[in-house]
């Protein structure tokens, strides 16, 4: 959906229907992911896979619509974006915790939604859940009761999922919001806040008590697995493998890596060649360590490149600016990078296709929320009505004070 929204984007401007709407922010951010797709061309290139590995560079298409996408989600006047955000989230949580409920109880799985994947719809749904926090508390949205109960069911959601790294995202960036909003969280603001925290571990403590020991439990016996007898057969154990594999294929070509194709084949070849094990995985399960193998030092610096500046706009908008519309765009950024970086350091950063469009329609919203400003629609020809005014025709309805200034007394 992300990419045929992008694709009519490039249609829209090329037909002159949209503008291409440039500011400091977006163009920073522009530079740096456009910068993060070259290398991993350039990878290719120097490993003379280009034709190869075409197929897997394909998904950089993503990526290269953020300054479209950019441009034609900054005509949406940003009160109602904030809006459609954190409803949609709302609406997320809510959805998110039914499918887990029978999951979980219906089919004694790890809840994964319908992503197919625990780690990925943990994920995702923990950028919902952060967003009715956030909602709740910057004083943007009245429905505080509905959002927390919201931010409720999404967490016990993730809980269900297994994803111990996802809990720690969660945690972390709670406690960024809480951080970015503590002028609001004051005297009776501050007391009800800490009751409602309590009030929410209660029930994360009762409904997910079992999940939680079980997970904590299997990573217990996976490290004693490991470190007594050197087993990486376990989650635990094969994650260590792939660093250890993936560390090994950087260091053989540190530079431009080997190319965007070359993963699952090392990792392959990794398992049986220092292992003696037939085992196959599509990444390192550390988001800089593929990056590193797949296009080297440069690869990996282009990524943190991007990080890094979506991390500063926000940083400059949270410490210059008290207006609370910028400032929710500002604390999307935070969270957003938070998540990402904490989920793969033990899984995916970025490569998936749910993971990459999501991270997009967050990196989209919040530098246009916090930074950017409103593009302004395109003005078409101008029209002669019936009774010969010329009047310019718009692709936008006239605003409220238009509508509703009468026209000039007529006399007789």
């Amino acid at each position: 959906m992300f990419n045929g929204g992008g694709l009519w984007s490039v249609l829209l401007i090329a037909s002159g229907k949209r503008r291409f709407n440039v500011d400091r922010a977006m163009m920073a951010l522009t530079i740096a992911i456009y910068a993060y797709c070259a290398s991993n061309v350039l990878a290719s290139i120097a490993n003379g896979a280009i034709v190869n590995d075409a197929r897997h560079l394909v998904p950089l298409v993503t990526f290269l619509f953020f300054p479209i996408s950019y441009s034609t989600w900054s005509i949406s006047q940003k009160t109602m974006l904030v809006r459609i955000i954190v409803l949609a989230s709302m609406a997320a949580c809510f959805g998110a915790l039914l499918l887990a409920v029978y999951q979980q109880y219906r089919f004694d799985m790890r809840a994964e939604g319908g992503a197919g994947n625990a780690i990925v719809f943990a994920e995702v749904l923990c950028l919902a859940v952060l967003m009715c926090g956030a909602g709740a508390v910057s004083g943007l949205e009245k429905y505080r009761i509905a959002l927390i109960c919201a931010a409720l069911g999404g967490t016990i959601a993730i809980i269900y999922s297994g994803t111990r790294i996802v809990w720690l995202a969660l945690l972390i960036a709670g406690i960024a919001i809480l951080l970015i909003n503590q002028q609001r969280l004051k005297g009776r603001n501050a007391a009800r806040i800490l009751l409602l925290l309590a009030a929410i571990a209660v029930a994360i403590a009762i409904l997910g008590f079992q999940t939680i020991a079980g997970r904590i439990e299997f990573l217990h016996s996976d490290w004693d697995a490991l470190a007594a007898h050197g087993d990486h057969t376990t989650a635990l154990g094969s994650r260590v493998a792939l660093w250890d594999i993936g560390l090994k294929a950087f260091r053989e070509r540190p530079l431009f890596g080997h190319g965007v194709g070359a993963t699952s084949s090392l990792i392959k070849q990794g398992f049986q060649e220092q292992f003696g094990m037939d085992e196959g995985f599509s990444h390192f399960h550390n988001g800089f360590l593929t990056t590193l193998v797949q296009a080297g030092i440069l690869g990996a610096l282009t990524l943190a490149a991007i990080f890094v500046v979506a991390a500063r706009n926000a940083a400059l908008v949270l410490r210059d600016s008290a207006d609370p519309i910028e400032r929710f765009g500002a604390t999307m950024i935070v969270v957003l990078v938070i998540t990402y970086l904490t989920a793969g350091m033990t899984g995916i950063l970025i490569g998936h296709d749910i993971l990459d469009s999501v991270f997009m329609v967050f990196l989209v919203s919040g530098t246009y929320l916090a930074s950017g400003r409103q593009a302004a629609l395109v003005e078409a020809e101008t029209t002669l009505p019936a009774n010969g005014q010329a009047v310019p025709s718009m692709t936008e309805a006239p605003s409220k004070t238009e509508a509703l200034t009468p026209p000039p007394a007529t006399t007789r």
